[in-house]
């Protein structure tokens, strides 16, 4: 089989992209899934997503129930897992 008769059939995937907010700069826009870092920890305090806001350059970090774990992983964005030390 060739590569082309592999591929025969498939179509293009648009690219995924999330919706957030600065609460810094109130900025509004856009974000591709690698600008996005979600870190799931062992309770709700301790899961987040992260990125740079790209209007004013800040640091942003915002906590991530079950919903929004969910639509992130599916959407590609790269996942640390944390681990207690207990």
């Amino acid at each position: 089989m060739t590569v082309a008769a592999a591929f025969a059939g498939m179509r293009s995937v648009t690219p995924v992209v999330f919706r957030a907010g600065c609460p810094d700069c109130r900025g509004r826009f856009e974000l591709s899934a690698s600008a996005l870092r979600l870190a799931i920890g062992a309770t709700s305090r301790t899961t987040f997503y992260s990125f740079t806001c790209p209007e004013c350059g800040a640091s942003v970090r915002k906590p991530a129930g079950e919903r929004v774990v969910e639509l992130l992983t599916g959407g590609g964005v790269k996942t640390l897992r944390l681990h207690s030390t207990v």
